[in-house]
């Protein structure tokens, strides 16, 4: 059964970086597209960043430059790598392959200004 841990999360000050972590599991990572989401409180979901396969990456216009994703099929885990790091920015993030139904726990991210 396909899960999501992600972990990494906490919180930093205005500026600073984080990496988050997803751990996936009930699929070979190697062979999806996957995705990071976020959720900031009394708000919708949004979309982050996709991750293709062969490497190609898109971002939401407000966190290009700023953040990274990337893999590692060999260990089935999607990165997030968070710099200059923003107040609106704090969120509870998941990851998720795409068009998958099922989301992990997320991870709390806080960034104080």
């Amino acid at each position: 059964q396909v899960q999501y841990v992600e972990s990494g999360g906490g919180l930093v000050q205005s500026g600073g970086s984080l990496r988050l972590t997803c751990a996936c599991s009930g699929f070979v990572l190697s062979d999806e597209i996957m995705t990071w989401h976020r959720q900031a409180p009394g708000k919708a979901r949004e979309w982050v960043a996709t991750l293709a396969p062969g490497g190609a990456t898109f971002y939401l216009d407000s966190v290009k430059g700023r953040f990274t994703a990337s893999r590692d099929d060999a260990k089935n885990t999607l990165y997030l790598q968070m710099s200059s790091l923003k107040p609106e920015d704090t969120a509870v993030y998941y990851c998720q392959k795409y068009e998958s139904t099922t989301w992990g726990q997320g991870t709390q991210v806080t960034v104080s200004s």
